[in-house]
């Protein structure tokens, strides 16, 4: 039985990596969504090879293994069964989409659900950011100019009174003559 839904959305959100420029969900997170083991899950996409081209599907590298191990998205440990004995497959949002056709349990579709509406929410913060970002920027193009005056007197408040210096050598005191 999977989780409820929003503990669901946040375990597919964090378990969405970046990888040779793609968002992805690695095949040990899929298999787990599903329900099903690693082994099963890659199984079956090998039966199914046509139907996962390399921007749907690609194997992870030794290089990228090593970044991911070091990032503990994999799991890191040493001893038996630490380690897998293959490199893990990494699917594109629309290799997700397309595992949905391959593994039919009705886990597997409620979950592949979730999956596709975490990479849609993944979207629009990615697009609401940016566009935030920009509007940002452009206010700080307008108003830079007009705003510099208040931003230096506001620094200016802000930097400690200057303490008058003490005198060094000799000198007379006060009074003294």
């Amino acid at each position: 039985m999977l989780p409820n839904s929003s503990r669901l959305a946040t375990h597919i959100e964090g378990a969405i990596i970046n990888l040779r420029g793609h968002r992805v969900l690695l095949d040990q997170s899929l298999a787990e969504l599903y329900g099903v083991e690693i082994r099963a899950l890659n199984q079956a996409v090998r039966r199914n090879l046509d139907r996962f081209p390399g921007d749907f599907m690609f194997q992870v590298s030794e290089e990228e293994m090593a970044r991911l191990r070091s990032q503990a998205v994999i799991l890191d440990g040493t001893g038996r069964g630490q380690h897998r004995k293959y490199l893990p497959y990494a699917f594109t949002e629309q290799g997700v989409a397309m595992l949905s056709s391959v593994l039919r349990s009705p886990r597997a579709v409620a979950a592949n659900i979730e999956i596709m509406r975490a990479f849609v929410r993944l979207r629009q913060l990615l697009t609401e950011n940016a566009e935030l970002g920009r509007k940002v920027m452009a206010l700080e193009r307008k108003y830079d100019a007009q705003f510099k005056v208040v931003f230096d007197a506001i620094r200016e408040l802000m930097a400690p009174p200057m303490k008058p210096r003490r005198r060094i050598g000799f000198g007379q005191r006060e009074g003294e003559e």
